[in-house]
Parts: structure tokens; C-alpha cells; sequence
């Protein structure tokens, strides 16, 4: 392993590189004459490529890494105050003209078009297909290409898509496009990608997409496709069976890749371990798949601030901050029931839900632990500034890399695919390796009650568990809250499960009296909140959306 400072040197170069590429980027792009004048070398052309990845600290700094997948059944959003902003999304009471709704449309897009004008860009340079080099740089683009198109997808179902670089005001609108054309472009891109981009190894960055980082995407994207999702009329619908079981072996082929290769696993020194390391800016290759770069010494990131325990500002000088913690505005709750949930020996509860925060103590000049009574002040602690490096530049942000893809979430999600197509002995082994690694016990279907139902955990009534197939279902469904929480893809799960306003409800109504900045299962609307709302200009710009928005809206 190696510190991101490292790495970042490599990185940081890129970046500044491709911030003069941005200009190209914005500068009548769509010209040929331009194009060919600017992928003329190898170098230029992976210039393009980190001008793509640039976009994505613009968009999970904040808005997309926390607040728009919240609220679901583990966190929510503190205060019930209107902002038009996270607090609007996380209680469900999102507007067309939310900003922070706003920004990651735009962001999502500005991705997709910035990766379709480097894809074709270098396939316009002679002899690429013959260039690995080359092949791989387009397999990155078209990486970053199929992720933002997925979360495009499963926050806004239909959308306009194109694969085609957008350089005029004329050509930058269309219709919407069914979301299965866009499933199959994406499949089409990661398979791409996979087949042209190598494995990660000990040498290498989780900041650049690997054919493990392809791979995984892949499994998510199949999992999606194979949901439930809103559609125009305001029903939740699946795919057919049969599209449906492709979709999970789809899933399987993948994870026996990972299989086959035998190098991504879980972190050797453990769960707490592996968070403390993305929270001091280590980097990790074996279980950490994709991260989302935050340039290091920018601080241009809130994991530990937003998404983290409360830390008082430091009453310090300027010249002072080198020693000490920066502050913790903590924007988020944990649902605390959740820490009731687990083992005793599950070493993943006290690093999920963190019960103190640091106040400032002006008689010993330094930041003091205070332990928090009140369940409503427990926080999510994958992310500490206690378990930073002491020292900010900008007090209310960090360096913190998010982690996009794990080794954990891809054998979860293997897990998921053999119970659907009647494997379920090799479920309960792929669930069990997480569970172990956890320090948790051994689960079977003798030992399921004790571990899944009431009164450990809520019994979930929109989860039939009668069967095998059944109690793998909510194995997965209590098992991905207990490993992946905060990570981004706790919503995602219960909106392609068909379970979102079932959960806030059920998890709504059971949680302790004191928390009532929890409103997101009264809000919730069946049949509207399952997507979020086009942004209300873009409706006003684009005349093939005949100013018609997601249903509810």
C-alpha cells in the first residue's frame, strides 16, 4: 500500500493537465479540425480521459456520495427545516427546482458527454485499435461513461442519452430514452472495458478503473436491470423472468472472474482497519475496487465532516491548524435502532454507528470526547477527522477519498444473484465469508430466527421468508445495511427490491420517540419518490420532454 500524497503526485499532475483540457473540452469541441488537432499523442489523450474523471469530486463531494441517496432505513438528514437542498431530498419532500438535485443532473451529464467526446476523439486517432495503450484509455472513458449513466437510470429512469459528443446548443437536447437501450449500452461499455483494462495489482491506484472496477460495475449494473423501477405510469415494474435470469448469471460469470483471478479480497487488518485507512488517505488495491479521487492538500471533500461524527471548530490561530482536527458540521444521523441489530462480537456496528462527537475544551486547549446519550446525536462513523491525520487547510473539508466499489459489495451481490437462480448453499457460503470477516457468527437456516427475526432485528413483512429462496432475500437485505451502509447504494438496493417506502415506513415508525428529524416514511409517496424530478429548467430548455416530468411531479 502506498499514502495517496504519493500517488497524488502522479494524479495531481493529470488533474492540472486536464484542466487546460477542459477548455478544449468547452471550446467547439464538436469541430473535427479541433478534435484531430488535439488527439494526436498517447499523453493528450489520457490528458482527455482525467478531464473525465475530474468531473466526479465535482459531484460526490457532497451532493451524490450522501445526500442524494438519503434518507433510507439506516440514516437520514438532520433538521426538517426546508433548504431546497439535501434536507428537501432526504425527507422526501423534493421540489423540480432543488439545486442539489440540480447539480448532479448537470454533473451526470457533463460526465457522459465529456467521456463521449474523449471515446471518440482517440477513435479518431490512426491505428487505435492496435494501441493497448489507447484501447485502454477509451475502456476508462467508456468506464466512466457507464457510471454515470447507471446512476442517470436509477435516479431518473428514462433519460436522454446519447453516445455521441454534444457540442452545440441545437444538438444538446433529445427525447427520452427508454432505460433497457441504456442497460444495453452500459453492458456494452463495462464489457468493453473489462476486456481491455488489466487487473489491479499492489502497484497500482483504486483512482483508475481496473478490469475488477469494470467487472464490479457490471454485477451492479446487472442487479439494477433485474429491479424494480418506476415507470411513466406510475407503477413499479420488473423485467420479464427470463431477462431477469440473465441478469443473475450475468452477476455469477462476473463473480467467477474475481474468483479466478484470486487477487481482490478483504482487507487484511480488518473492518475497522479498512475505514481507518480511507480516512487516513491510504490507498488499498485488494479490497477497494474504485475510489472517487479528492485531490490531496485541496480538501475539496466532506467525508469526516458532513458524513462523520460532530467535531467543535478548533478556538485556534490560523498558523495553529496544522495540530489539531478540523470541524465536523455531522449532517447526517444514524437510525439507531440499527445498533441493536448486530452481534455483540460484529466488529462492523461500533464502526457504523459512532454514539460521540468532540467538543473544543479551552482549558486544555484541544478537542474532547463526549459521549452521546441522546440516540438521535449517533452518527454514521465510517469517516472520523479522529482517525485523520492532524491538520486541514479548509476546516469543513478533507482529502478522504469515497470508495464507489468493494470487494465486500461484490461478493454480496454474488450472493444475491446464486439465491435468485436457486443456489442458495453457495449464497449462505458467500454471505458467511462477509459475516467472518466481521467477526460474526456462522449463520444457517437453523440459525436464520436468531439472527434475522424479532426481536434481534425488525421482522419485515414485505419480505416473504417461508422458503429458502426467501431467507437468503432478507439474509441479503439485513447483511448489505450491515456491511455497505452509508456507501451510496443503501437506496438503490431497496428501490430495485421494490421496498423503499415499505422500509422508511416500518423503520419510521419503530425508531425510538426522541428522533423526530425522521420524517422520510410520512413523506414518502409511492408511485412519485422512487425517481427524483427532472430539474424544472431542464424541462424548460428541452422541448423533446414536452414538459412532462417523472410521475407525481
Amino acid at each position: 500500500m502506498q499514502t495517496r500524497y504519493i500517488l497524488h503526485t502522479t494524479l495531481l499532475t493529470g488533474a492540472l493537465l486536464a484542466a487546460g483540457c477542459s477548455d478544449v473540452l468547452t471550446e467547439d469541441p464538436d469541430s473535427y479540425y479541433d478534435r484531430d488537432s488535439f488527439f494526436t499523442t498517447e499523453q493528450k489523450a489520457e490528458m482527455a480521459v482525467l478531464g473525465v474523471y475530474n468531473v466526479l469530486p465535482l459531484i460526490y463531494g457532497e451532493k451524490d456520495g450522501a445526500s442524494l441517496p438519503a434518507s433510507d432505513d439506516i440514516y437520514y438528514v438532520n433538521g426538517t427545516t426546508a433548504d431546497n437542498g439535501r434536507r428537501d431530498v432526504g425527507h422526501y419532500t423534493v421540489r423540480t427546482n432543488n439545486t442539489w438535485v440540480s447539480g448532479v443532473w448537470d454533473g451526470k451529464y457533463n460526465a457522459v458527454n465529456r467521456a463521449n467526446y474523449t471515446i471518440s476523439g482517440i477513435e479518431s486517432m490512426n491505428g487505435w485499435r492496435d494501441n493497448a495503450k489507447l484501447r485502454s484509455l477509451i475502456a476508462e472513458a467508456r468506464f466512466l461513461r457507464a457510471q454515470s449513466a447507471l446512476d442517470l437510470v436509477r435516479y431518473w429512469g428514462d433519460v436522454p442519452f446519447k453516445t455521441t459528443y454534444t457540442g452545440s446548443y441545437e444538438g444538446a437536447y433529445g427525447p427520452r430514452v427508454p432505460r433497457e437501450e441504456i442497460y444495453t449500452q452500459i453492458i456494452e461499455d463495462l464489457d468493453f472495458a473489462k476486456n481491455n483494462l488489466p487487473w489491479a495489482d499492489e502497484v497500482g491506484t483504486p483512482e483508475r478503473a481496473s478490469q475488477g472496477a469494470a467487472r464490479a460495475l457490471l454485477m451492479r449494473a446487472y442487479l439494477s436491470r433485474a429491479g424494480y423501477s418506476l415507470r411513466a405510469d406510475g407503477n413499479l415494474a420488473r423485467p420479464d423472468a427470463k431477462t431477469r435470469e440473465e441478469c443473475f448469471k450475468g452477476v455469477v460469470e462476473e463473480w467467477l472472474a474475481f474468483e479466478e483471478k484470486k487477487y481482490h479480497d478483504f482487507y487484511p487488518g480488518g473492518y475497522e482497519e479498512l475505514f481507518k485507512t480511507f480516512s487516513q488517505e491510504v490507498l488499498n488495491t485488494t479490497e477497494s475496487i474504485f475510489e472517487v479521487a479528492f485531490l490531496a492538500g485541496k480538501n475539496n471533500g466532506y467525508w469526516g465532516t458532513y458524513m462523520g461524527p460532530a467535531v467543535a471548530a478548533p478556538q485556534i490561530s490560523p498558523t495553529e491548524s496544522s495540530n489539531y482536527m478540523g470541524r465536523a458540521n455531522a449532517m447526517f444521523r444514524v437510525v439507531p435502532e440499527w445498533k441493536g441489530f448486530f452481534e455483540d462480537g460484529d466488529t462492523r456496528r461500533d464502526v457504523m454507528v459512532c454514539t460521540h462527537s468532540h467538543s473544543w475544551d479551552e482549558t486544555i486547549r484541544d478537542h474532547k470526547l463526549v459521549e452521546q446519550k441522546n440516540p438521535r446525536n449517533w452518527y454514521p462513523g465510517k469517516w472520523r477527522r479522529e482517525w485523520m491525520p492532524k491538520g486541514y487547510i479548509d476546516p469543513n473539508k478533507t482529502d478522504v477519498n469515497f470508495c464507489l466499489l468493494r470487494y465486500a459489495d461484490v461478493v454480496l451481490m454474488a450472493a444475491e444473484a446464486y439465491g435468485e437462480i436457486g443456489n442458495t448453499a453457495e449464497a449462505w457460503r458467500l454471505i458467511n465469508l462477509v459475516r467472518a470477516r466481521a467477526g460474526a457468527s456462522e449463520v444457517t437456516s437453523s440459525t436464520y430466527s436468531k439472527i434475522y427475526k424479532a426481536p434481534k432485528v425488525h421482522d419485515l413483512p414485505y419480505i416473504a421468508d417461508g422458503d429458502e429462496a426467501g431467507r437468503v432475500r432478507t439474509a441479503i437485505y439485513w447483511e448489505r445495511g450491515f456491511e455497505l451502509a452509508f456507501e451510496g447504494q443503501r437506496k438503490f438496493d431497496l428501490l430495485r427490491w421494490g421496498v423503499l417506502g415499505d422500509a422508511l415506513k416500518l423503520f419510521g415508525e419503530k425508531t425510538d420517540s426522541r428522533i423526530n428529524s425522521y420524517p422520510a416514511g410520512k413523506n414518502f409517496v409511492k408511485g412519485k419518490h422512487e425517481l427524483l424530478p427532472i430539474p424544472q429548467d431542464e424541462l424548460q430548455v428541452n422541448p423533446y420532454l414536452n414538459n412532462t416530468n417523472n410521475p407525481g411531479y
